[in-house]
């Protein structure tokens, strides 16, 4: 599966690396990077049809000229998640009112020439200026004219416009171009991460990930699992069926997915399953239908397990107590 998402400027861009001076980025997202939110598509670098990132990983695709920060599940943006000024700056742009149905729930010519959905456009002076897209509709609190620093909020994440998923797509522009802010001089090579990015404090690379891990009594299928709603609250020793699933983003060819299910009486079920393709976000679950007596009462214990040759790239652990 490919995920896209067109943008479209509040204010006009064009493509292209430009050299980059001094702009000090903070996170645009208030979340944690390493379990709450995650990165899930990076500037594209390569020039072709093919997409790569900086690391030369898969995360982009062909033509994205952002870094998109995503929430795991829509039950996360309708809590609220705050979208927060990357740096200091003059509001040049606001849009808002556009609903949060996404690509999916959207007439695509209602989505043309505002891709970006609801947004934020940031003056920072010297050519530099920054976009914040696909933000929750009505929940936009900067106003424009109005002087932000950093981590002032402007909203809330969304899936406004042309998006699949909730998260917010930050653009970084240097006089109308793309710069890349995890690589602004364009110099990085495949086998080192760049001498230097505009971060002030680098976000964590994830070269992919868990994003949930959960036990049903079937097996769900992928939009109730993005959804949020994947996992069965309501099992019980009873239940026809003990299943264990791994949701997961940035996966490539030939990673392997180790899922088990172990519970009072030890392992009942476990199982490696090797990814045929390379996919944005993906799942697979392994289960065990119940026999004509009831499962053991206990706790039951779910991992998931992300390898990528012999690296553990990440793993999920949850438990469900049955009774």
């Amino acid at each position: 599966m490919k995920i896209r998402q067109g943008i479209a400027a509040l204010t006009f861009s064009c493509a292209g690396i430009a050299s980059a001076q001094e702009l000090s980025l903070s996170s645009p997202i208030d979340c944690d990077l390493t379990r709450d939110c995650y990165i899930q598509q990076y500037v594209d670098r390569d020039p072709s049809e093919r997409a790569k990132d900086y690391r030369c990983a898969p995360l982009s695709y062909d033509g994205h000229k952002g870094t998109d920060f995503a929430l795991g599940s829509p039950i996360q943006m309708q809590a609220g998640v705050r979208v927060l000024a990357a740096a200091g700056g003059t509001v040049t742009g606001i849009r808002d009112g556009m609903p949060d149905t996404g690509v999916s729930g959207s007439d695509p010519a209602d989505l043309e020439g505002r891709e970006c959905g609801n947004g934020v456009v940031i003056d920072h002076g010297d050519g530099w200026e920054t976009q914040y897209c696909h933000m929750r509709q009505g929940s936009i609190v900067a106003n424009k004219g109005q002087k932000v620093v950093a981590g002032d909020p402007l909203g809330m994440v969304g899936q406004s416009g042309q998006a699949e998923f909730a998260h917010v797509h930050l653009s970084v522009r240097r006089d109308g171009a793309v710069i890349d802010p995890f690589d602004p001089e364009g110099a990085a090579e495949c086998s080192a991460p760049p001498l230097s990015t505009l971060w002030a404090a680098p976000p964590p690379y994830r070269a992919g990930g868990l994003l949930e891990v959960g036990f049903a009594d079937h097996v769900p299928d992928l939009a109730t699992i993005r959804s949020g709603n994947g996992a069965t609250e309501a099992l019980s020793t009873t239940s026809p069926a003990l299943v264990i699933f791994g949701y997961t983003f940035g996966t490539r060819q030939d990673d392997v997915m180790l899922l088990s299910i172990t519970g009072p009486q030890g392992v009942v079920i476990s199982d490696a399953i090797r990814l045929e393709r390379t996919q944005a976000q993906a799942f697979r679950a392994i289960g065990k239908r119940r026999a004509s007596t009831p499962w053991p009462a206990g706790t039951y214990t779910g991992t998931a397990t992300m390898m990528r040759g012999k690296e553990k790239v990440d793993q999920r652990i949850t438990t469900k107590l049955l009774e």
